[in-house]
């Protein structure tokens, strides 16, 4: 570039030298010239206090927004690096509350809450539809009503014809409530009974299984109605401290040698524990590559993003298309369910049993 440059009469062409190129590289390199300083509060030294004139009242003067005190000591453990993540609260939400879940002809109310607030509620539930509570036990977890026959109301709930009869059958209510298989979450089950007369103890909770088609369906719908009523009192809920006395040690649990995950343990009937590892599989977004439920195994696609990805051969190979990388196997041992899981023959990636194991009893428990 050349600028024309006047002299009296005379113009003259000056050569200017253009810093272009200098520029351009300083505007590339801006952010490795810039001083990284946003670590440097960590380490900055308490400045001097305000001082104020004599004259100044002091009671006019205070913090606008005052910074707690930390300790010298304390201070060094303040980098990102070095702070705890927070923990994840999701994993104790459920995505959806009040849900009946159904297997093996049984059927139950999932609640995302401890028993301890829900056994008020459905002491309420009980009162309220007219069924009131004859006998209980918290530490079983276990409600009996009194005579449906007498109120009009439960005879309605219950099914009863509305002319009642003195040779009718005589029918009482029993709900059970009990922790769930996953943390902070409550099941409760519900069963009519006939009776000869209204019974004078607390009747075992036996025989609760392979109802007939006609039970079952009463028992879901007695527990969609209690689902709308514990719905409708979130937020009036108390706390039994009787109850709680039935919170019992967890019924899924991890097994761990050397600091590494080697099973699952589960306290559930294989039908259940069968379920619960197929929604973990679900829920985890494992693909399921082939299974056989009276073998107790599932083959699984536990492969990373990275290994999934073909890369430059995407154009002849099926990116999506689940490989067998791992079994998972369910063992019954000692009155429970043992999870374990294997490497297939031929995976050479970078997952191991332990991590599969690890992520399902996340979704587990």
């Amino acid at each position: 570039m050349q600028v024309l440059q006047g002299t009296g009469n005379t113009l003259m062409l000056k050569p200017v030298v253009v810093l272009t190129g200098l520029l351009l590289v300083a505007t590339v390199s801006g952010c490795s010239m810039v001083e990284d300083r946003s670590e440097r509060y960590v380490s900055a030294k308490e400045g001097q206090p305000l001082e104020l004139p004599k004259s100044a009242d002091d009671s006019r003067f205070s913090q606008t927004m005052p910074i707690r005190e930390v300790k010298p000591a304390d201070a060094s453990k303040m980098y990102p690096s070095d702070i705890p993540r927070p923990p994840d609260m999701t994993s104790d939400i459920l995505d959806e509350n009040y849900v009946i879940e159904e297997l093996d002809g049984r059927a139950w109310l999932l609640v995302n809450d401890v028993p301890g607030r829900i056994w008020p509620a459905v002491n309420a539930y009980m009162a309220e539809r007219g069924l009131g509570v004859a006998l209980e036990s918290p530490q079983l977890g276990i409600l009996q009503s009194e005579l449906a026959n007498f109120s009009k109301r439960a005879r309605q709930l219950v099914e009863l014809p509305d002319d009642p009869s003195a040779e009718e059958q005589k029918v009482v209510v029993q709900v059970r409530i009990a922790p769930g298989v996953r943390r902070k979450t409550t099941e409760i089950q519900v069963r009519k009974l006939d009776v000869a007369d209204e019974p004078g103890d607390l009747m075992p909770w036996t025989g609760v299984s392979d109802p007939s088609d006609q039970a079952l369906t009463l028992q879901k719908r007695l527990l969609a109605d209690m689902g709308e009523f514990l719905r409708a009192r979130e937020e009036s809920k108390s706390f039994s401290r009787a109850a709680s006395g039935m919170v019992s040690d967890p019924l899924v649990r991890l097994i761990s040698e050397n600091d590494e995950a080697v099973a699952i343990r589960m306290e559930l009937d294989y039908g259940r524990s069968w379920a619960e590892v197929s929604r973990a599989l679900t829920d985890s977004d494992i693909p399921v590559v082939d299974l056989n439920r009276s073998e107790g195994w599932f083959q699984v696609d536990f492969r990373t993003e990275d290994e999934r990805d073909p890369g430059w051969f995407s154009w002849f190979s099926d990116k999506d298309a689940p490989k067998h990388t791992h079994t998972v196997n369910l063992t019954q041992r000692n009155g429970a369910i043992v999870v374990s899981a294997e490497p297939a023959s031929g995976y050479t990636g970078s997952r191991t049993t332990p991590d599969l194991l690890l992520q399902l009893f996340d979704y587990l428990y």
